[in-house]
């Protein structure tokens, strides 16, 4: 399923969230443009490799500082592949816009990276021996989406559904929406542990729902106070 767009108007321009997209994308074409060997060392240095801070002796031998923790910031920016980085687009276009607006755009800025740093932390603690670098906007994005979960549960939520090549379009309430999306990295999450007894898949699963939950219950930290007549919750 594939979000389309929402249907929560944003009084404000999203200027933090338009810079995190340019920026995102910038990154990874310049990226995709270099050697590959260089382009994977970058990955590397500025991706969160868990075992990097668990086994300082394998950062030395891969030729890593141990103790470069501005990995667990920068791998925000970092993006794996085309399709990796379209979705995450997606995500921010159709929901940042609107945490955004309710923030504000200095508090939405903080918001969106103490999101992003706990989600990363999230995926280390759970998986501190992991060799392959964490990288990608998802962590931060699914602090945004916990936080819309919170305020905006009602709002409808164009989805497309691809079946072959017929196209179906339907709308579904942000709460049903969100809430299959967190039980899915649940559900994955235990069945990678159950048949590998550790949960490491293609995604950073633990990222998200680190990130999920911390968006959900800090965001109103971030909120203006009071908050506005137009962070309506429908």
């Amino acid at each position: 399923m594939i979000p389309i767009r929402d249907s929560i108007p944003c009084l404000t321009k999203p200027y933090v969230t338009w810079s995190i997209m340019a920026i995102c994308a910038a990154v990874f074409l310049i990226m995709f443009f270099m050697p590959k060997a260089e382009s994977q060392h970058l990955m590397y240095l500025y991706g969160m490799t868990s075992i990097r801070y668990s086994n300082p002796e394998w950062a030395y031998d891969f030729g890593l500082p141990p103790d470069h923790y501005l990995s667990f910031v920068t791998n925000l920016f970092l993006h794996g592949g085309w399709g990796h980085i379209a979705i995450n687009l997606v995500f921010l276009w159709i929901f940042a816009d609107n945490i955004e607006d309710l923030l504000g755009h200095g508090r939405f800025l903080a918001f969106y990276l103490v999101c992003g740093v706990i989600a990363t932390y999230t995926q280390w603690f759970f998986l501190p021996n992991l060799a392959i670098p964490v990288v990608g906007a998802s962590g931060a994005i699914a602090g945004v989406l916990g936080a819309y979960f919170v305020r905006f549960p009602y709002a409808r939520i164009l989805i497309l559904l691809p079946i072959l090549f017929l196209p179906i379009f339907f709308e579904l309430p942000a709460v049903a929406f969100l809430g299959l999306w967190v039980i899915m990295q649940l559900d994955e999450v235990s069945t990678a542990t159950m048949f590998s007894g550790v949960a490491a898949t293609g995604s950073a699963l633990w990222a998200h729902i680190g990130g999920f939950v911390a968006g959900a219950l800090l965001h109103p930290l971030f909120m203006r106070d009071p908050p506005s007549e137009q962070n309506r919750l429908t």
